[in-house]
């Protein structure tokens, strides 16, 4: 296996499970836990060399989510009384299941405002 670059690049890969591929910021993906464990150069894991990570359980639909997400929490990581982002309600098991799965500080910030949301859309229907 080949070892990681001395520096890696500021961008890395993220692809989905039906092959949609989104180039984002190295900083903004390494809030994720998991993510960020993949792509330590210590770790010496190929997608740490490769700059690549593989979904094979996250659809493109929810990773294009997922990478909003990530560069929303990384623009507000300092700001008080940050507005909820914007979730489709179909979409909110699906990010929680994604949350859970992508670990740390997404997981406990995606399910909170995927929950505010689908309580907004509940509450709005009687």
């Amino acid at each position: 296996m080949p070892s990681a670059p001395a520096h890696p690049s500021e961008y890395v890969t993220l692809i989905s499970s039906d092959g949609y591929e989104f180039i984002i910021r190295r900083e903004a993906a390494c809030i994720a836990g998991m993510i960020r464990r993949m792509l330590d150069t210590t770790s010496n894991f190929a997608e740490a060399s490769a700059g690549r990570c593989t979904f094979d359980e996250i659809n493109g639909v929810v990773l294009e989510k997922v990478c909003e997400y990530l560069y929303y929490n990384e623009k507000h990581k300092d700001a008080k009384d940050v507005p909820d982002m914007d979730i489709p309600p179909e979409l909110c098991l699906e990010l929680l299941m994604a949350a859970d799965y992508l670990d740390d500080t997404q997981k406990e910030q995606v399910p909170v405002i995927a929950n505010r949301k689908a309580n907004k859309d509940v509450s709005s229907v009687g």
